[in-house]
């Protein structure tokens, strides 16, 4: 009984047997990587909700900074439509309406600054003038040609209530080119960048009068 106890004991479990096996390490790795990517799945699937509701509250807030409060009482982000240019190719549009009617659009366009693209958010009413220009993203010098940012300069604003009409088409231009607006000191090409933009979004509102009159008709 003694000698049978003792190479019972001195035996391999059937459990460390199954562990020196190339199967089991096999499956082990695999149960892992598979609880690893179930966590990333679930905290994935947790933070893109949230992350969603963080984007539309930024984006909402900058839409607010260039579309009056008072000409709309919808959600221009849930009415968004895409209008296909000749021009700027696939733009997307924010509505802003008031009680069902169209006032003003908002949309983002960019060009080619010193550093890279200039991306504008423009705001224009029904009338064709401008409601409000902010920059949303560009790779200008800093504290040279940053003065597009409203935070560190007023520059922006200048185009308020502009139109295609005022000032002529001649004039949308930096001075430097001829034009109205200022240019900064040593730094031209951001300025002529962002005043071609406003005035393509002005010319992109022209030519789209009839598509988005038709978005206008539309419940």
């Amino acid at each position: 009984m003694s000698q049978t106890t003792e190479t019972t004991a001195a035996s391999p479990s059937l459990l460390e047997r199954w562990r020196s096996r190339v199967e089991y390490q096999g499956l082990s790795l695999g149960l892992v990587c598979a609880l690893v990517a179930l966590a990333l799945l679930v905290a994935d699937r947790l933070t893109h909700e949230q992350i969603d509701v963080q984007m539309q509250q930024d984006r909402l807030a900058v839409l607010r900074q260039v579309l009056p409060e008072q000409l709309y009482d919808n959600n221009p982000l849930a009415e968004a439509f895409k209008l296909q240019d000749p021009q700027l190719g696939e733009v997307e549009v924010y509505p802003a309406r008031l009680a069902g009617k169209l006032t003003a659009i908002a949309f983002q366009t960019s060009n080619i600054g010193y550093g890279g693209p200039i991306v504008q958010l423009i705001a224009i009413d029904s009338h064709g003038h401008i409601l409000g220009v902010r920059v949303l993203s560009h790779k200008e010098t800093p504290g040279l040609a940053d003065k597009i940012e409203i935070s560190k300069s007023e520059w922006i604003t200048v185009f308020d209530g502009l139109s295609l009409e005022n000032p002529t088409l001649d004039k949308w231009k930096v001075k430097k080119d001829g034009g109205r607006f200022d240019q900064f000191a040593g730094a031209t090409i951001t300025p002529r960048a962002v005043v071609k933009s406003v005035l393509q979004a002005l010319q992109f509102q022209q030519r789209q009068a009839d598509q988005i009159s038709q978005q206008e008709a539309q419940p």
